[in-house]
Formats: C-alpha cells, sequence, structure tokens
C-alpha cells in the first residue's frame, strides 16, 4: 500500500485490498519519518514545518496513509504528549469510518438486511488491529448481531419471530424464504446453537415459515377470488340496470303513470348518475326489481294518487314486494337513511339534549361533570382514551366512583353505576340518568365523526349533554331533529381573555411557560434538541406517545420540572396545562391529503391552551419568526365559528347491519358486504345522512376476506381495528388474522432489549414508538378475542415497559445521540 512516507505496499498491505477503501498516492513531503526512538534513547528532536502531533506521529514509525494524516493529527493533538500506542489507537479510532462501510457492503452483499447500523458501528469499534481482513470484520459483526438478537426474546423462538416481524415492517413484505433460512443461521448463532440443537431449530422454523407462506397464499388467494366474485356481480348489475324508457313496457303502464309513481316512492330508482354540467340526473333501474311490482299495480291505480297515496311502510299503504338481494331491499334491511331508528333504547326514552358551546377554558366540561356527579347513574363520553381517564379522575374527586372502558382496556368497579369511556365504546342498551358527550366538533372529522354521530344519537340517557366548540351547533341541532328530541343551548364565554401577540418569537426569547407548537413528530424532536442545546428544560408531547407518557410530560410541565413543553396539534385536546403562551412553530400543516394554512377552529382550539384561568391572567398566542404572520392569528382568533360544509351528520354500518345485509345478499364477503353498502344503501343525495369513509375497512376486508376459519363479524370485527396503514397495519391485522382463523395463538408485539436511554438514538425512540402503538391494537383485539390473543398479562407488562422507557428518554435534557 502506499504510505505516508512514500514507501512501496508490501506483500501483507497488498493481500486483501477489498477490505479498505481505494487509497490514493500521498503527496511527496519534505521531512521524512524520524526512526522511532528505542527506549532510553533522547527524544526525537521535532522536525521543522510539523507540528508535535504530525512530529510524533513520524517518529512513531506506524504507517500512515496521507489522506488520513490530517483527522489523525487532529486525534493526536487532544493526547499530547502521545507514546506509539496511542497513536495506534488514535489510527485505528480514525479508520473505523471505512471499517463501518466496508461491513455495511459485506452486509449487503450477504443479503442481511436485519443489520443495522448501530451494529456496523459496535463491530468496527470492538476492532483492535490496524490491519482487519474480511474475516475479521465479519467476526465482529457477528457478535454484534448476536448480541441484538439475543436481547429480542427469551428463546431462539421468540427472537426470530421479532426481528422476522421487524423486517416486514420496515420492508412492507415478508423477508425471501433464502433469507429467512440466513435469518435463522444467525438467530441459531446468537444463541449459542450449534449440532444437533441447530439442526432441530433450522428444521422447525423453516417448516413453520413454509406453512406461514403457504397460508398467506391461500388466504391471499382466496381473498382476490372473492373480491372478483363480488365485483363482477356488482358489474352484472350495473349492466343489467335500465333507463326510465323501459318501465312503461315492464309494468305495462303508461308514461305518465311511472312517474306518477317513481314521484311517490313506489318504484325504487336503483342507481343515480350525476350528469356533467347541468345538475342533473340520470336514473336507472332493476329490472327484477320492476317486475316484482307489477302485482302492485292494479291497486296502485284504485288508490287516488294525489290524496291518498302514501309512501311504503304505512299500513294503509300497498306494500312494496322487493326481489331478495335487490338495491332498495339492501338499503331497506341496513336502514342508514333512518339511522337514528337504530338505537332503540334511546327512542325509547323521553331524552333532552342541552349543547353546551364555548371556546376553549370556558368551563363546559365543569359544568357537565358536575351534574353527572349528582345523578343516581351515567356516562362520560372522551375523544381520547387520556380524556375518559381525567373524566374517571374528576369523577372520583366529586365522590363518585366510575368504571373505565377504552377501546384496549376495561377497569370495572363492582356496584358502580356511572362510566367514564371513549366516544366508540358508549353502551347503547344501558339506560342511564345523564350522559355527556365532550369534543363534538369532531362530528366533522373524516375519520371518527361517525362514532360521534351514534354517540349522539344512541346515548341512552334522558339528560344528553353534548359539549363543544360552537363549530358543532349546526350538526348537533340537526341531529337533535332527527331523533326529535327536545333541545336546549348554553352559551359560554371564555374566562380570561385571549389576545394575538403584536410580533413574532425568536427561539431564544421563548421562557418559562411558553408551549411551542409543530405539526409533525420530526419537528417536534427537533425544536426540543434546539432547546435542550440553548439549555432550557422541555417536555414534549406528540400523537406517537402513549396516553400514559404524555400524562407524564405534561406533569413535568406542569410541575415544573420542564420550563417549555413542545407539542403537536395533540396538546389541543385533553391535557389541562398552565399555559402562558401559545407559540405556533407554523401557521401551515399536512392534513393528510394537502399542506394548507389553519383553519379559525384548529388556532382556537390549539391556541386556546394559553392563559389557564386562574393561573394567568389572559393567554396570549404568538408565532414563532419566520412561521407566519401574527396578523394571520388575529384573524383566525376573532373569525366567527365556522358553518361545516355538509350539514349531513355522518353514518356508518355496524355489526347488526353487515349481518343483516349479508343475509339480504346471500353472501359471506365483507368485501362484497361493505362494496354493495357503500353502493346501495345510502344514496349520495339523501337529505338526512351521509356514509362515512369506509376506506380503511374496505382495505381491511380486502385482506382478511379470504381467512379461513373466521365468521363474517370476526373478519368486520378486524375492520374496526385501529390500526396505521401507513405503519403496514393492514398488512399486520392479515397476519394476525390468519393465526386465529388456523387455531393458533397470536403473540404480542415486543420490542427486546432497549438501550440505555441516555444512549438512545431517535431511530430506536421512533421503533419503540411504534411497537407500542402495535401493542395497542393488539391488546384491542385481545378483548374481543380472548382465546387467539391469550398473553394479555405480557402485553400489558411490555406495554408498562415501554412507556417508562420513553418517558426515560424523553426525560433527558442533554445533547444526546436522541437529539443530535
Amino acid at each position: 500500500m502506499t504510505e505516508y512516507d512514500g514507501a512501496a505496499a508490501g506483500p501483507a498491505d497488498s493481500q486483501d485490498r477489498e477490505t479498505r477503501p481505494t487509497r490514493r498516492p500521498a503527496r511527496p513531503r519534505m521531512a521524512a519519518a524520524a526512526p522511532a526512538a528505542a527506549p532510553g534513547d533522547p527524544a526525537p528532536v521535532p522536525l521543522l514545518g510539523v507540528s508535535p502531533a504530525e512530529a510524533a506521529i513520524l517518529a512513531s514509525g506506524i504507517p500512515v496513509e496521507a489522506r488520513e494524516m490530517p483527522a489523525l493529527i487532529r486525534r493526536v493533538e487532544r493526547r499530547m504528549p502521545a507514546d506509539a500506542m496511542t497513536i495506534r489507537a488514535a489510527l485505528i479510532e480514525t479508520r473505523r469510518r471505512g471499517w463501518v462501510s466496508r461491513l455495511n457492503d459485506l452486509a449487503n452483499r450477504a443479503g442481511r438486511i436485519w443489520v443495522r447500523r448501530n451494529e456496523t458501528e459496535a463491530a468496527a469499534a470492538a476492532i483492535a488491529v490496524l490491519e482487519p481482513d474480511d474475516t475479521t470484520l465479519v467476526e465482529a459483526l457477528d457478535a454484534a448481531v448476536a448480541s441484538r438478537l439475543r436481547g429480542l426474546g427469551p428463546t431462539p423462538e421468540a427472537a426470530l419471530e421479532a426481528i422476522a416481524a421487524e423486517m416486514l415492517e420496515a420492508n412492507g413484505s415478508a423477508l425471501s424464504a433464502d433469507r429467512h433460512a440466513a435469518l435463522a443461521r444467525d438467530v441459531a448463532a446468537g444463541f449459542g446453537l450449534a449440532g444437533d440443537a441447530e439442526v432441530d431449530f433450522l428444521d422447525r422454523m423453516g417448516a413453520i415459515e413454509a406453512r406461514r407462506r403457504r397460508d398467506a397464499r391461500d388466504a391471499e388467494a382466496a381473498s382476490r377470488a372473492k373480491r372478483r366474485e363480488e365485483v363482477q356481480r356488482l358489474r352484472d348489475w350495473e349492466r343489467s340496470l335500465v333507463d326510465f324508457r323501459a318501465l312503461p313496457g315492464l309494468l305495462g303502464a303508461t308514461d305518465k303513470e311511472v312517474l306518477k309513481w317513481i314521484g311517490g316512492g313506489l318504484i325504487p330508482v336503483a342507481r343515480r348518475i350525476p350528469a356533467r354540467g347541468n345538475g342533473q340526473e340520470k336514473w336507472e333501474f332493476d329490472p327484477s326489481e320492476i317486475t316484482a311490482l307489477r302485482a302492485n299495480i292494479p291497486a296502485w291505480r284504485e288508490t287516488d294518487t294525489r290524496e291518498t297515496r302514501k309512501r311504503p311502510g304505512n299500513p294503509a299503504a300497498p306494500a312494496l314486494k322487493l326481489g331478495r338481494g335487490a338495491n332498495a331491499a339492501v338499503a331497506r334491511v341496513a336502514a342508514l337513511d333512518r339511522y337514528a331508528g337504530h338505537f332503540a333504547t334511546a327512542r325509547a326514552l323521553n331524552r333532552r339534549i342541552t349543547l353546551v358551546t364555548g371556546p376553549t377554558n370556558s368551563g363546559k366540561s365543569h359544568t357537565a361533570l358536575d351534574r353527572l356527579a349528582t345523578s343516581d347513574s351515567g356516562m362520560a363520553l372522551a375523544p381520547l382514551r387520556l380524556l375518559a381517564h381525567e373524566f374517571r379522575e374528576a369523577l372520583a374527586s366529586r365522590g363518585v366512583a366510575a368504571s373505565l372502558s377504552t377501546g384496549e382496556e376495561r377497569m370495572p368497579v363492582p356496584g358502580s353505576r356511572h362510566l367514564a369511556a371513549t366516544v366508540e365504546m358508549c353502551p347503547f342498551h344501558n339506560p342511564v340518568d345523564v350522559a355527556m358527550i365532550d369534543e363534538a366538533q369532531m362530528l366533522g372529522d373524516r375519520d371518527r365523526g361517525a362514532a360521534w354521530t351514534a354517540a349522539i344519537m344512541g346515548a341512552p340517557a334522558r339528560e344528553v349533554f353534548v359539549l363543544g366548540a360552537p363549530e358543532c351547533a349546526t350538526l348537533v341541532r340537526r341531529i337533535a331533529r332527527l331523533c326529535d328530541d327536545d333541545m336546549d343551548e348554553v352559551k359560554l364565554e371564555r374566562k380570561n381573555p385571549l389576545t394575538a401577540a403584536r410580533a413574532p418569537v425568536g427561539l431564544g426569547d421563548l421562557r418559562t411557560g411558553d408551549a411551542l407548537v409543530a405539526f409533525s413528530r420530526r419537528d417536534v424532536l427537533d425544536l426540543r434538541a434546539e432547546l435542550v442545546k440553548r439549555g432550557k428544560r422541555v417536555a414534549v408531547v406528540y400523537g406517537a406517545l402513549s396516553p400514559e407518557v404524555r400524562r407524564a410530560e405534561a406533569a413535568r410541565f406542569r410541575n415544573g420540572d420542564a420550563d417549555v413543553i413542545v407539542a403537536t396539534d395533540a396538546i389541543g385536546m385533553g391535557l389541562n396545562l398552565p399555559i402562558r403562551r401559545v407559540v405556533f412553530s407554523t401557521l401551515r400543516k399536512f392534513d393528510g391529503e394537502s399542506r394548507r394554512e389553519l383553519n379559525s377552529q384548529e388556532v382556537k382550539q390549539i391556541g386556546g391552551r394559553a392563559g389557564r384561568f386562574g393561573q394567568h391572567e389572559e393567554g396570549v398566542v404568538s408565532v414563532l419568526a419566520g412561521g407566519g404572520s401574527p396578523d394571520f392569528i388575529r384573524l383566525m382568533l376573532n373569525a366567527a365559528p365556522g358553518v361545516p360544509e355538509d350539514l349531513r351528520p355522518q353514518v356508518q354500518p355496524d355489526a347488526d347491519i353487515v349481518a343483516a345485509v349479508a343475509a339480504e345478499i346471500n353472501s359471506d364477503s365483507l368485501f362484497g358486504v361493505l362494496a354493495r353498502i357503500k353502493r346501495a344503501v345510502l344514496r349520495t343525495d339523501d337529505p338526512n345522512y351521509r356514509l362515512a369513509d369506509m376506506t380503511q375497512a374496505m382495505a381491511v376486508a380486502t385482506a382478511v376476506d379470504g381467512v379461513a376459519g373466521l365468521t363474517l363479524l370476526d373478519r368486520w370485527t378486524y375492520a374496526l381495528c385501529p390500526v396505521d396503514e401507513r405503519d403496514n397495519g393492514v398488512s399486520r391485522l392479515a397476519r394476525w388474522a390468519i393465526e386465529h382463523g388456523a387455531g393458533r395463538p397470536v403473540p404480542p408485539p415486543m420490542a427486546g432489549r432497549l438501550p440505555a436511554p441516555e444512549r438512545a438514538a431517535r431511530e430506536e425512540l421512533e421503533r419503540a414508538e411504534k411497537v407500542h402503538k402495535r401493542l395497542v391494537a393488539w391488546r384491542w383485539l385481545a378483548l374481543r378475542f380472548e382465546r387467539a390473543y391469550p398473553e394479555r398479562a405480557e402485553a400489558e407488562a411490555e406495554t408498562t415497559r415501554l412507556d417508562r422507557w420513553i418517558e426515560d428518554v424523553l426525560r433527558q435534557q442533554r445533547r444526546s445521540k436522541l437529539i443530535a
């Protein structure tokens, strides 16, 4: 190799040039390397024109490449005086970066995609020779990988399961058979398996993986077949439709009679196709439905169409006899256009709705909780698990013990007649005296709005308190009319003023009691890092954190252990904090579809967290320098409450509706049932309701429809499970469903060994958060399928462990890998 002093490469250096990056020839130097000093010799005389560190390097006699010399000099300068051993150690540190690159390349060539960079860095750090060959590098990497694999589970089987699932999550697809076998060999080596034990492990794991692949292929093929069948059925039905001109012939009636009967609702319209440009519609009819109506025509003709004929369903009107599976029959059994009628218990009560509207910090919850605490029985429905816990604690502080019910946990209190729950867990068949439903502006939420429609319509209480921002009033009034419920309105004002700052705030001007709001996890952690560098103690809150960690971070800020809290818009719901000033880092956000300006409700909801009553005389809302204009904030704070673009509440099918539609169309396909509901059950121009977005439910239905061993309603339950599609949640549900259907227990996700919180990198924090989110879905399913998801205690213990670790990581206030 070409050395720093210009000597030619020797045989030992040229035997394996691939072990190191390509080296460039050194530039000639005026001074040659001085011979190494023998013990007892006087110290070498420094060479002219070189620094003491460079002179020590030259005097050591250790061969150094020209390109390595600048970095080596810097390292040696920090260790002066330096002997040959010190220089050798510094040279090893200098070369480690190249070794890491070589290790990454070797791992990639071997197809070991489960190797992480921190493992190649650990392997490079473990090497103590100046010129390691590939064998030495790989041995060090094997040791680092083995250490990690042993930390992923108590047994090699558990570790293999964990790392294979991690690879699937990271890549969106399972490892190939060859790579899975290579991974199994790595796991076996990591756990010290050898001889017959290794062969047995590899054989068993290979057989399990082959079976899983076969089951997945079979389920996917069955799902595709069902989907093709249902799509073809829908296409055939659509092709069979006829327009108005065919009706007189099918019914043996005149055009005028047919028009009257359509107008009177006696002839069902199968499909309405909006015409472009003129606002009109093309109506199409199902000939099988029309033919089935011929027997009704004599009775229709005898009826005075102007005065006595009434709509179907009235005993005085001739009954519509629709063919089985006909579109109108599907719509009739689903009855989403008569959605309020689904809640028989609520309709049997003489309900009165009290709508309490007001901005943040106006005392809405306090008013309703006081009334709830004085009732003999009641329920408090919250948008978040965190808020459900807070409502339970608020009732306890008023002397009322309440049970708790959320998607993934139950905490019953024997003898209690009060309940705190998330909105989706509303018990529709247990009458109570008082119900409280918070954050009613969520009626307009694309993903969860239908849950608020169901809760407000179906809460089985004589008194129903609906709380929300003023923007929700229009939709709540419409729901009250659809339910034929009496309604009162109470409008509250903010208890102290909320003002917009006159000028933007610099990052260095943030003070104790400020909340800095960003709109992504990345931005929150970046801003936290910058503030920590400036000496601030920082708490953080964002959506990926569990309720327990959010509460812990909020407590740090509330107790004075943190000066500033940096949060996403998750701070706008469910956390009562002593915030003096809210500072937006930006006035634009990505809402899942596009990047847009904040609307007035968002500015009021988030900014309204400033100036907690009783702790601050006023609240101040500002923006970070470069993030927008304070004038925009002032405009949004003073804007009148907005009116929703669509005034119809969202509705969605439940298990009863899914079962009824499946029976009507004689199909066991969940995809087919949901597709028919989407097409036929609720017209797009229905005056009262609109169908909620079912995109994710349809995606899950497509993935699990072919799973053997699961009933239609089992698959519908999977479609309701809260998962993140961006985290491969749908494919994960399908894998779990396959194990469930085959009668095999589904193990909970595990995070394995976690680094010390002070050494955690940001990617390790994100991985822990993802595992926690997957545990939420697993625990949600465990409450509904106890036999398929039996390890609830283990899942809860892992959830608690992750909560504590994440909390400890976020508590670190020094500059570390997490915040670097």
